[in-house]
């Protein structure tokens, strides 16, 4: 049994129709941020060395929103992002170890794969608090058209003795993505070439 309950999940979905006046003929960008708000097992108990109790619990955490960011999205994502807001009792260092490789490795896993660094935040806050999750290409960090985030406001969470655990997605970059650097066909070409 996962040592972070689950007291509830909440679901956030943008999408971007047109940028400037102009729309995009690879069609509108969905973005989802999917939620855990969870107990903080640590609050409360001042510094403690071993957070490997967080971190294994996690893996069940990254796989429940994981899943559902996929089916809210109904496409494959192309980009992904991480993120979390700890409680008052606790640490920040407490979310962070919800969100290590253990947590990522099962969001991964979950989204249909994914070979570059998960992007995060975290911080600490109180009920109302708003969070920026970044967004990244999931397969090569230097796509640019896929440098994003969604903003998430987090209306009654996290308690003191809560963490707000997030994981994010989206079907595309960014309409009219303009600033150069890599692209998606020739990340996914480097990748068929073995290199």
């Amino acid at each position: 049994m996962s040592s972070l309950a689950v007291r509830r999940t909440f679901a956030q979905i943008e999408e971007v129709r047109s940028v400037a006046g102009r729309s995009d003929a690879d069609g509108p960008l969905r973005k989802v941020a999917v939620c855990a708000v969870v107990n903080n097992p640590l609050a409360g108990r001042g510094y403690v060395a071993d957070l490997s109790e967080i971190v294994e619990a996690s893996r069940e955490i990254g796989t429940l929103l994981g899943e559902e960011a996929v089916r809210l999205l109904g496409a494959a994502p192309q980009s992904y992002g991480k993120g979390g807001v700890v409680g008052t009792g606790g640490e920040q260092e407490h979310v962070n170890a919800a969100l290590t490789s253990a947590f990522g490795d099962a969001l991964r896993k979950a989204i249909g794969g994914g070979k570059a660094w998960i992007t995060s935040v975290t911080k600490a806050g109180a009920p109302g608090t708003t969070i920026d999750v970044p967004l990244a290409f999931k397969d090569e960090i230097w796509v640019r058209s896929h440098y994003d985030a969604i903003t998430v406001h987090l209306a009654d969470a996290p308690g003191p003795d809560e963490l707000v655990i997030i994981a994010a997605v989206a079907n595309r970059g960014r309409l009219n993505a303009r600033v150069g650097g890599l692209t998606v066909a020739e990340a996914t070409a480097h990748d068929s070439d073995g290199a």
